[in-house]
């Protein structure tokens, strides 16, 4: 998986996501490590909303990635929420040394699955991982949360840039296999209807005295774990 160098080139996928958390919990630092490799000490918190793109290289694809950073703060919370819809994926962040940022993980996550997409790729993320010394919760704890919400899973620090491309990758290239089986579906679905059309069986329902053709599509669900 090799990474795009220009954020002009050509693209073949465009993938909205949201970064989503606590106040103070890194989300800024993460997105500014993963766009621009830059991480600011001095960093204040975000206000509404700020966004970065990135253009990653998937297989033979080039995906647009278009990461939108959400404030934290509780009087933001009504204009973030806005931008779940039509996300295909959330890094959801907390941070190692303060266990409230992750008690409020939950909270977080109902919103999300309430305004975003169903099928959304889900990454929680424990951030600081360089402040061992300071940590309140464990890693197996994080671990343990994710396994039973469905969700993918990892530590960061983006302060020595451990882990913070591998969560951004993650992500983009579950949801770029979510896409490309939904084009394969919709392309055997396709073919399907064609081969009915051209004479394939078809199952005919009498209703008073006339037939009515039934079709039915298949739905499909995808569970993020890692």
């Amino acid at each position: 998986m090799l990474m795009g160098d220009s954020i002009d080139e050509e693209c073949d996928y465009l993938f909205k996501a949201v970064l989503i958390g606590d106040s103070g919990v890194g989300k800024s630092n993460l997105l500014s490590r993963f766009s621009k490799d830059e991480f600011r000490l001095d960093s204040k918190p975000t206000i509404g909303v700020e966004f970065a793109y990135r253009n990653i290289k998937v297989a033979d694809r080039i995906v647009k990635a278009q990461i939108w950073d959400t404030a934290g703060q509780e009087r933001f919370r009504a204009i973030t929420s806005s931008y779940y819809r039509g996300a295909l994926g959330a890094i959801l962040v907390y941070d190692i040394s303060r266990r409230q940022s992750f008690e409020n993980v939950r909270n977080w996550l109902r919103e999300l699955r309430e305004f975003g997409n169903l099928d959304m790729v889900i990454v929680l993320v424990g951030n600081k991982s360089d402040l061992s010394q300071s940590r309140e919760v464990d890693e197996e704890e994080g671990k343990s949360f994710a396994e039973a919400e469905g969700l993918c899973f990892m530590e960061t620090s983006a302060l020595e840039n451990v882990n913070v491309e591998q969560v951004f990758l993650v992500m983009i290239s579950k949801i770029h296999d979510i896409t490309r089986q939904r084009s394969l579906e919709a392309k055997v679905e396709e073919t399907s209807v064609a081969s009915k059309s051209l004479g394939g069986a078809k199952e005919t329902i009498h209703i008073g005295g006339d037939d009515h053709e039934v079709t039915a599509t298949k739905q499909s669900s995808y569970c993020c774990s890692n």
